[in-house]
């Protein structure tokens, strides 16, 4: 991002850089979406236990949401001349910001891998974002994205659907809460999950089902 200079004291004009301009154009796209969204929270008590094993609690979202959508299909899609074009592959791209702006790289065939798998793929793609060393085919072909913005501290957000998928996941912080657990109060950590779903694409039923079922396997940790 440059900085020009301007005649008058006091203010600065920032122009944008080129990744910043083609996200600009993204979202005018976006914003013709009708789009809808709902929340979920989730105990992610299963999900932190695991992290002790080397990944990141966004490698565990990406290995279930992976899961989730192979059999939600109708949530791994485009939107395209008026119908849908639905995936076998689930190629999941994850929000991620660097100093030249927001780039979404993409984990191809995310549900083929493996939980180490997806870890090592999810850092060497942030890594090559951050470096400027990102290629075009590492950032195509996405069919659902993630933006996870839980590590800054904010407990829920709705995301912007990234054209011409028919949804995006926005994962918030996880936080101690007294909620009711075994039939009694306890303290759990718990996550808010929005989905922002193109309603000419997806009903709030499907996206409630799709939802509910990431919620289940989050909370059970399970790997099929």
């Amino acid at each position: 991002m440059a900085e020009t200079a301007t005649a008058e004291a006091g203010f600065r004009r920032r122009e944008l850089s080129k990744t910043q301009r083609l996200m600009v154009r993204a979202m005018k796209a976006a914003w013709s979406v009708p789009m809808f969204p709902i929340t979920v929270e989730v105990d992610m008590t299963a999900a932190l236990a695991r992290r002790q094993a080397g990944a990141t609690v966004t490698d565990i979202l990406l290995l279930h949401c992976a899961a989730t959508l192979a059999k939600h299909p109708g949530l791994n899609a485009h939107w395209q001349d008026e119908g849908v074009v639905e995936y076998d592959d689930v190629n999941l791209g994850l929000a991620v910001a660097s100093d030249r702006g927001l780039t979404v790289p993409v984990i191809h065939r995310a549900q083929a891998l493996s939980l180490a798998e997806i870890a090592g793929k999810r850092k060497a793609l942030v890594d090559k974002v951050r470096s400027g060393r990102i290629g075009i085919a590492e950032v195509t072909g996405g069919t659902f994205t993630i933006s996870n913005l839980g590590m800054l501290g904010v407990s829920r957000f709705t995301a912007i659907i990234n054209p011409p998928q028919v949804a995006i996941l926005a994962v918030g912080s996880t936080v101690r809460r007294q909620v009711w657990h075994d039939g009694k109060p306890d303290w759990r950590p718990m996550a808010e999950l929005t989905l922002t779903s193109d309603h000419r694409a997806v009903d709030g039923a499907h996206a409630a089902a799709f939802l509910n079922d990431l919620k289940s396997r989050l909370e059970a940790d399970v790997d099929h």
